[in-house]
């Protein structure tokens, strides 16, 4: 495996799992007060759009990784309504 793919395999963990500690505290705590709704839902935007992008290109690690912080971006956006 080369540098370039190893690098970009650690990229896609990092920005795929960015949301996730947000969501397991949202979760323990059912407090989304100081969480931005505009925020989650650029970053929900974000993943629709890589998504896209990488169907499109047919990438198919960009358009996993996207899908899977897609869905972890729509529980913290489904959280931030439900207890916002």
């Amino acid at each position: 495996m080369s540098l370039a793919s190893i690098i970009g395999f650690l990229a896609a963990v990092v920005g795929t799992s960015l949301m996730l500690p947000q969501v397991i505290k949202s979760i323990r705590t059912k407090r989304v007060k100081d969480l931005s709704l505009m925020m989650v839902s650029f970053y929900v935007l974000n993943c629709i759009l890589w998504a896209w992008y990488g169907y499109l290109i047919w990438s198919m690690p960009v358009l996993v990784c996207n899908l899977i912080a897609l869905a972890i971006g729509v529980v913290q956006y489904v959280l931030k309504v439900k207890y916002g």
